[in-house]
């Protein structure tokens, strides 16, 4: 119970921020050293690797009991009985990267639009705020 929440551990879920997985969630199956750990996510395409820390991210999710060097095929029944990729999935940080990703991949024509829907939604909230404002007076 120290200031770290997330802690180093066989079965910390972690997000891949570089390399050929960079942006895929994957799970720590053994630590190797005070640098580098063996990542597995036989659910989201992660080969078995080892690590190095700055290379990644430690998240929220933790799969509790998991048996340290675990098989890949073992380890994708524990993290589809614990539900990990759906619960990465609800977090609010996967959801940000997911619309990160969506504004990036829209067309000119795409952004207009969305810059007139912005620009009918504000004229309306702004028209309700006014009518509101009128009544209080």
């Amino acid at each position: 119970s120290g200031s770290f929440q997330r802690l180093v551990e066989v079965g910390r879920v972690v997000l891949i921020n570089s390399g050929s997985d960079a942006g895929k969630i994957a799970t720590i199956v053994e630590i190797v050293d005070h640098r580098r750990a063996i990542v597995d996510g036989p659910t989201t395409n992660v080969k078995r690797q080892v690590v190095p820390f700055n290379n990644v991210v430690l998240t929220d999710i933790v799969v509790k009991s998991l048996p340290r060097a675990i098989g890949s095929k073992r380890l994708a029944v524990f993290l589809e009985k614990n539900q990990v990729v759906e619960a990465w999935q609800k977090s609010a940080w996967a959801k940000k990267i997911d619309a990160r990703q969506r504004r990036a991949n829209l067309s000119d024509f795409d952004r207009f639009k969305l810059m007139r829907l912005k620009k009918q939604q504000r004229n309306i909230v702004d028209r309700q705020v006014a009518l509101l404002k009128k009544e209080r007076a």
